[in-house]
């Protein structure tokens, strides 16, 4: 459904906006001519401005035109939060080229799966990465790679972050910033580009089969970055703390566009680390934040990070995850300060449903789950049956998106865009319901629904309970196979520090909030829950 009352939810937003720029480059050249000197990266120590942003840009633009790269190349990054991607990402886009975020983390046989598959021409990465890039790209038609570190730009090296750091460099492989340096000057005409031109490719693996390219166009970016914008309130005098990967989707559009939209500082630190996170928001007086809501779990719960460092953020978002209540609360207690929901997917080019900035979600009495949000300006949200007909409010059923942010479907996989996006309509997979003022809930994933002797569990409610108690700090809960019930309920936990909380104890907790079908009869204590790399749980690994 649309809102066409969200002057209820936020006087600031509207039903309609217009997309202001025809595409994410000439978004940035506005802020270009706009606002030069304004600063649009920092990283520690370091500082770029829109200009040296624009200048390094074109000089890099230049040197990948020598490599033969065009308008529709693919060309993949290979980074963490460093610079260079920001720069990667806008020299690309300069040649009429896009952009193929790869998780940093993956290994030789998954990024060779999707440079294969985006047909990638050129790969930029780390240093540290060139080892997996160089088995990756064996066989393939890469036709260069360009190395770069995150030791650049930054002078302080701060052991914490940059331990494992150090200088390689690779014979006969070109290093960005000397290709950056030996192309100063030249001249670079940007490509006239239009809203339908291709911006970023980014990989999602979906629920099942291989990773598929996400066909985010240059209308896609401009739009979610105007809804960042506007919806969580960022202006020229903000600050935006990059704290989620800038492969991720949430790290492209909800740190990077949007930076480059506004512009405003984004603030880089490499990868994440609780206490020099804090820091550098401090340093830098950040305001603006999206991240996994382990991010912010891992904050209230390190005694190290006090609530001064992070008295700037007043603008404070959560993706990816569904937020506890009990965490949610933690963290106000602690910081003093609310954090509101985002929903989106890789599909959805981001932000989809979101809690307004002048709103607090509200709680489904029955089951605890704290809202995510209404649709966004110009954008329908729908709850469907398996028939595909919209359900009643409180009724459960698959959350299906429509709007402008939606991606053109799957990069050369046409069977699984019909799929997915029939006639545009992106079914995400997603079980939620809305309730009878329009606010929209997540309940789970539809894969992950568990069946215990015919009973229905969602993990995410178990979940919730869990993080109720005052030992836990993360919790996942997964079906595990069993003989007489097909299935049971397992949940993996990790302790806060100083708990030696039992899963006795923590079952007995269960058992008094749940229907006796819901609770775990299965603990297992964990150091740490593993993670993607922009913080969500990994449910499929602890299966």
């Amino acid at each position: 459904m649309t809102h066409p009352w969200l002057a209820r939810y936020d006087a600031d937003v509207s039903e309609h906006i217009e997309i202001e720029y025809e595409s994410a480059l000439d978004m940035f050249l506005a802020s270009v001519r706009r606002s030069p000197q304004h600063p649009v990266i920092k990283y520690f120590d370091a500082s770029l401005t829109v200009a040296e942003l624009d200048d390094q840009s074109s000089a890099l633009a230049a040197g990948l035109a020598d490599f033969g790269v065009g308008r529709g190349d693919r060309v993949a990054l290979f980074m963490q939060n460093v610079p260079q991607f920001a720069v990667s990402v806008v020299a690309t886009w300069k040649l009429g080229a896009v952009v193929v975020p790869v998780n940093f983390m993956y290994r030789e046989r998954e990024l060779a799966a999707v440079l294969s598959d985006s047909g990638a021409c050129v790969v930029i990465c780390l240093e540290s990465g060139y080892a997996v890039v160089e088995k990756a790209i064996a066989g393939l038609e890469v036709q260069h790679v360009v190395t770069t570190s995150e030791l650049e730009y930054q002078t302080r090296n701060d052991p914490r972050i940059f331990a494992a750091s150090s200088r390689s460099r690779i014979d006969g492989v070109p290093d960005l910033l000397e290709l950056i340096d030996a192309n100063r000057g030249r001249a670079v005409e940007p490509m006239q580009l239009s809203g339908d031109d291709l911006a970023f490719l980014p990989y999602t693996s979906g629920t099942t089969g291989p990773p598929k390219g996400s066909i985010n166009t240059h209308r896609n970016v401009v739009f979610t970055a105007q809804i960042y914008r506007d919806w969580t309130h960022v202006g020229p005098d903000d600050v935006v703390f990059g704290v989620a990967p800038l492969f991720h989707i949430t790290g492209l559009i909800g740190h990077l566009s949007v930076a480059l939209l506004v512009p405003a500082p984004l603030v880089l630190t490499y990868r994440f680390d609780p206490v020099v996170s804090a820091e550098a928001i401090a340093e830098h007086g950040a305001t603006f934040i999206i991240g996994a809501i382990t991010v912010f779990i891992a904050w209230t719960n390190n005694p190290d990070v006090q609530p001064e460092q992070l008295a700037s953020l007043r603008s404070v978002y959560s993706g990816g995850a569904p937020i506890p209540a009990a965490a949610l609360e933690s963290y106000r207690a602690k910081f003093g300060r609310y954090i509101h929901n985002g929903y989106g997917l890789t599909e959805s080019t981001s932000p989809a449903i979101v809690v307004p900035f002048s709103r607090e979600a509200p709680v489904d009495p029955a089951s605890g789950a704290v809202a995510i949000g209404v649709p966004v300006s110009d954008t329908t949200a729908r709850i469907v049956g398996d028939d595909g007909s919209d359900l009643p409010p409180m009724e459960a059923g698959e959350i299906v998106l429509a709007g402008p942010q939606i991606a053109q479907g799957y990069w050369n996989k046409p069977e699984e865009t019909a799929n997915a996006m029939p006639g545009g309509q992106f079914r995400t997979g997603d079980v939620g319901f809305m309730d009878a003022d329009g606010w929209f809930y997540i309940v789970d994933r539809k894969k992950d629904q568990i069946n215990a002797s015919g009973f229905k569990v969602w993990p995410r409610e178990v979940e919730d309970v869990l993080y109720e108690h005052p030992g836990v700090r993360e919790a996942a809960v997964v079906g595990a196979d069993d003989g007489y019930r097909g299935e049971t309920v397992k949940a993996f936990v990790s302790r806060k520090p100083g708990s030696t909380v039992t899963a006795e104890e923590l079952q007995a907790f269960c058992r008094e909030r749940m229907a006796a079908y819901k609770y775990p009869r299965i603990i297992e204590f964990l150091d740490d829950l593993p993670k993607t790399v922009s913080g969500k749980i990994l449910r499929r690994e602890l299966r």
